[in-house]
């Protein structure tokens, strides 16, 4: 039986390589899942018996208890940016300087994650994640179930490789859909997909995700001569490597190469942020070498946010959790960067103002960050109407008269009972950052509130399974499953609670200043204007809205259902002291972040006493930077401010 569980290990594997490596599969689907079922069966008879490359490894079962620290034996670096063809002029002329006759490859740059993957005798040992370039997270066992990474290898060598671990779009519109049957928060997008799926604790969810992979570096010593050759032997060992590339002897060469992959990015089956441009000559790259961060011999151009032209149709008017109606434009549907898009934010009224933006103007509309779509300006030669948007008087949720205060840029419902605000109200109070109610997502509480099960935060603790199973598509699993999430929300520390409810100018960080201060939320309740105000840290416009809310009836009534219902109401966290070490800083996070989430690096500068900031400025006191960081860096430097990156972080 040994030997037939090799002969199906060895088949299956090459199956899988020619299925999800090679795209050319020689067996059909029913004929592969009969040889597996044949092996899961022998390997329950004889478990003593079954191989380190099985591909039964690469299916769920283990629940993780966290990922270990992980020392790169070969430090990875983060690459220079280019944005213009004269930058990569600039590269040209700096390599030519010492190798007149240098040659590029040029590369997809795959919108992903990092990986290091390292072999012994063959056989996959460890695979991390790039962190700080220092020190990552060993992720071996959800590595392992990324189907296109090799287990093991067809020669028994030891060594370490390099690549990006990506999520296909096809796969990435599969998990959103399931996402939003479920009530969850979708991915913004392939990579924060990518991220998220490869920190998951249970492999199970991993394996169902369908990662891939491209490799595109040997780390460890290699006897190859160019990047060229790399690839090709990578390819030969059973790595997924990306045949979309070209050698270039001219920046002219390397500029058509971008131009093309330009045109066809969206016809690609995975999200691409830019080119990679490298000298092919690995000896030349030794000679070059490196500065503090980036390699000298290559450079990454990024694709500028791409802009596409659209006719505005209509606009539609939104009401958020804190009375804000924000306007949304209609588009005639255009492909923007991977996605068909028919809708873009207009911001708000004087956004619209400002740009002169009028009744069926065709508008250019670009993706801010790569995610957003929104309108950029209009196309003022094929305007074909003098006539002014509508701005709404009142509300288009409970027909208040809306409200232009001088002080803001937004139109706003002053009304609490607006039934748009409290169903927004309780989307954010179930949120991540708030009582973090797993499964209560925007379509679940959609549900809820059409039907009448839930009018106001409270309510939700009143739910009961049976109600739950009210809902369409809901199963007893599910509903269980939300059911004691909402009964593990009543656990909070109660300053997630206090940010849950929603209160104006009240945000994660000052609620959590308010409960170090006083302890539980009937106390802060009772606490008079001067006395919120004169806390270090928030001030009189914090402590105006904090003592308004409370002030309501309906506020004493609400917090008198929460307590009934079990809710707690007081402070469990550990009170930050005023000699911590950040304490009074004005701290801002940029760039991608690798071994923290942003809310987990947030969280460790709130607690370090930190006044975490979403721009740079003069008053601000360190910039944290990440990967691919951009323009807040930039000013940072300008303005000599001190940058650290994540591993200083995680140091503290």
């Amino acid at each position: 039986m040994k030997n037939r569980m090799s002969e199906l290990v060895t088949l299956l594997n090459r199956y899988a390589h020619e299925y999800y490596t090679k795209d050319t599969p020689s067996v059909s689907d029913s004929e592969y899942d009969q040889l597996y079922r044949e092996l899961v069966s022998l390997e329950e008879k004889y478990p003593n018996d079954i191989l380190p490359d099985s591909p039964t490894h690469r299916v769920g079962g283990k629940v993780l208890d966290g990922f270990e620290k992980y020392q790169h034996q070969y430090p990875l670096y983060s690459l220079q940016d280019a944005f213009s063809r004269a930058e990569l002029e600039a590269f040209d002329e700096r390599v030519r300087k010492e190798f007149p006759e240098a040659i590029y490859l040029c590369e997809l740059k795959i919108d992903g994650l990092s990986i290091s993957l390292s072999y012994e005798n063959g056989i996959l040992v460890a695979g991390a994640t790039r962190g700080d370039g220092s020190i990552g997270e060993n992720i071996t066992e959800n590595l392992k179930r990324v189907k296109d990474i090799p287990l093991t290898l067809p020669q028994p060598l030891t060594m370490t490789v390099r690549g990006e671990c990506y999520m296909p779009k096809a796969s990435f519109d599969e998990v959103n859909r399931f996402r939003q049957e479920n009530g969850e928060a979708e991915f913004a997008n392939p990579r924060n997909a990518a991220a998220g799926t490869l920190r998951q604790l249970d492999t199970a969810v991993v394996a169902k995700r369908n990662l891939s992979t491209f490799l595109y570096q040997e780390a460890s010593p290699t006897t190859e001569v160019s990047q060229e050759s790399v690839l090709k032997k990578l390819s030969k060992l059973g790595f997924a490597v990306n045949d979309n590339r070209v050698l270039a002897s001219s920046i002219d060469q390397v500029w058509n190469f971008i131009e093309k992959i330009s045109q066809e990015r969206n016809k690609l089956p995975y999200e691409i942020d830019g080119i990679v441009i490298k000298v092919n000559s690995l000896a030349a790259q030794e000679e070059l070498g490196f500065t503090v961060k980036a390699p000298k011999w290559a450079i990454a151009y990024k694709f500028p946010a791409e802009e596409k032209e659209a006719k505005l149709l209509s606009v539609d008017w939104t009401v958020g959790r804190t009375g804000v109606v924000t306007p949304t434009a209609n588009l005639t549907p255009v492909q923007l960067a991977g996605t068909t898009v028919s809708r873009a934010t207009l911001h708000n009224v004087d956004y619209i103002k400002e740009k002169d933006i009028r009744k069926d103007d065709t508008v250019i509309v670009y993706k801010a960050g790569d995610i957003i779509p929104a309108v950029l300006r209009v196309v003022e030669t094929k305007r074909v109407s003098e006539e002014k948007l509508a701005v709404p008087k009142y509300c288009p949720s409970c027909e208040s008269e809306l409200l232009h205060f001088e002080d803001e840029v937004a139109l706003r419902c002053i009304n609490p009972l607006c039934p748009a605000q409290i169903r927004e109200g309780l989307i954010h109070f179930a949120s991540r950052d708030a009582m973090n109610i797993t499964g209560l997502g925007p379509a679940v509480v959609e549900k809820l509130f059409s039907q009448g099960l839930v009018s106001d935060v409270a309510g939700i603790y009143r739910l009961q399974v049976e109600e739950l199973l009210q809902l369409e598509n809901f199963k007893e699993k599910s509903a269980n499953k939300l059911y004691n999430a909402i009964q593990a929300s009543r656990e909070n520390s109660a300053e997630r609670l206090l940010f849950g409810l929603g209160i104006r100018h009240v945000g994660s960080k000052a609620s959590r200043i308010l409960l170090e201060h006083f302890h539980d939320i009937p106390t802060l309740a009772k606490a008079d204007l001067d006395t919120i105000a004169s806390i270090d840290g928030l001030g009189l416009v914090i402590a105006t809205s904090l003592h308004s809310y409370f002030e309501q009836e309906g506020t004493q009534t609400l917090l008198a259902e929460l307590q009934e219902a079990g809710v707690n109401l007081a402070y469990l966290g550990e009170k930050v002291a005023a000699d911590a070490i950040l304490s009074g800083k004005t701290v801002v996070l940029t760039g991608k972040l690798e071994t923290l989430t942003r809310t987990q690096a947030r969280e460790k500068l709130l607690r370090l006493g930190a006044n975490v900031a979403s721009s740079v400025s003069k008053k601000t006191d360190l910039v944290i930077a990440g990967a691919d960081a951009g323009s807040k860096l930039a000013k940072a430097q300008e303005l000599g401010i001190e940058i650290q990156n994540e591993e200083w972080l995680e140091q503290l």
